[in-house]
């Protein structure tokens, strides 16, 4: 059952909009919010902080990870040195690189030269790309809406594959496009330090009054490439607005709520959580996922992903009532983007929004420029339906 229009909690949005530009401004000022770095950890205890605000007790559940903190990467070719960030779920060099010519993928050179979009993990093609390449290492100029660099996730970060591979600069594929037809000699070097590091969750737990009833599970991710304010900030503020709700409402059952970190390499953070809650993916009587880009400034639209008729239904209704603006509904058989897909895996019912945002995974993801407060404020409304509605009896 949908909660009656008007209640309480959304009464002032002027309110909810300030909170959530609050909120937004200060994860983006943070700085870089890779996961396992000081950001990353000074990030975490940031947001336990708001939760406790909301009248809950929270709690960073710690992963070990092997950082990769990169110390040298480039690509010399001449007196021309073009910096660029290393694929992290790839092969690594030494400090003296790897030398050879420069040509198209699929070439007798010895450095292959290829185009990705910023999410090319969830293309098959990518994967056997760097699977079945004959190179002795890949440059990969990244394509992104905006020019620039727009570094690639590492689904594989725990098993990586392939040789090693440089992601550079849009700005820079038509020069290496023209040195690759010459067969330009080159120099790739993806010299990386590995940290043994840790990166946090963040959790908390509302109990419901039947313990009996199956549990909601409300989840976004918290870490990304830069200091992802669109990307990673919508979902932040819906979660904290859930938080909220769900603390007033004293719900019929109860309300896991997770935040994790490890989103950029492979959903380490979610992938901890679900192995330390077992059989919460089957047993949760739906996941929320509030993924990328909710409220992202000037971005065609938002794709909502859910596992059943019902829950299309009650998620369509909320959105259009707060005025959340969704253009897609994701086929059925057609798998999920970000950590929902993880729960589509295991057999778990989910609601998902993930949007589509111009400055994805680019280091101009800055509020405000790239934000939208009234339309993230949209989206909370929508998403504190739902979770009131799912959370009853």
């Amino acid at each position: 059952m949908m909660p009656r229009a008007g209640f309480a909690l959304m009464k002032n949005p002027t309110d909810l909009r300030q909170r959530a530009a609050q909120i937004i401004r200060e994860y983006d000022h943070q700085g870089i919010h890779r996961t396992g770095t000081r950001v990353d950890e000074r990030s975490a205890r940031w947001l336990a902080r708001l939760a406790q605000g909301c009248g809950v007790a929270p709690s960073l559940e710690p992963f070990t990870l092997n950082r990769v903190d990169p110390r040298s990467c480039y690509l010399q070719i001449g007196k021309r040195r073009i910096e660029g960030l290393p694929i992290f779920d790839g092969g690594f060099t030494e400090a003296e690189g790897v030398r050879g010519r420069l040509g198209p993928f699929d070439s007798d050179a010895e450095i292959g030269l290829i185009e990705a979009p910023p999410n090319a993990e969830y293309t098959p093609a990518y994967a056997k790309m760097r699977r079945e390449a004959r190179h002795r290492a890949i440059v990969i100029v990244t394509r992104g809406a905006r020019a620039g660099l727009s570094p690639i996730n590492a689904p594989h970060f725990t098993e990586s594959y392939g040789p090693p591979a440089l992601q550079v600069s849009s700005q820079e594929g038509e020069w290496l496009k023209e040195q690759s037809e010459k067969r330009a000699e080159v120099i790739l070097v993806t010299h990386v330090s590995r940290v043994k590091a840790r990166a946090f969750n963040v959790t908390a737990r509302i109990k419901g009054a039947d313990p009996e009833l199956a549990p909601l599970v409300v989840m976004t991710p918290r870490s990304g490439w830069w200091h992802s304010a669109s990307e990673r900030g919508g979902g932040l503020v819906c979660w904290l607005e859930v938080m909220r709700a769900l603390t007033a409402a004293k719900p019929a059952r109860h309300c896991l709520f997770v935040a994790s970190s490890g989103h950029e390499l492979g959903h380490m953070g979610l992938d901890h959580f679900i192995e330390h809650h077992h059989g919460m993916v089957k047993d949760a009587r739906v996941w929320i996922h509030l993924g990328a880009n909710i409220g992202a400034r000037n971005q065609p639209g938002h794709r909502l992903q859910t596992s059943s008729d019902d829950l299309d239904k009650l998620a369509i209704e909320a959105m259009k009532a707060e005025g959340a603006r969704v253009d897609e509904v994701r086929p059925r058989d057609a798998a999920p983007l970000g950590e929902a897909g993880n729960i589509h895996r295991g057999g778990g019912r989910y609601i998902s929004v993930v949007g589509r945002n111009g400055l994805f995974h680019h280091s101009d993801d800055r509020w405000p420029d790239a934000v939208d407060a009234d339309a993230v404020s949209a989206f909370a409304g929508a998403f504190v339906r739902i979770a009131l509605a799912m959370a009853q009896g």
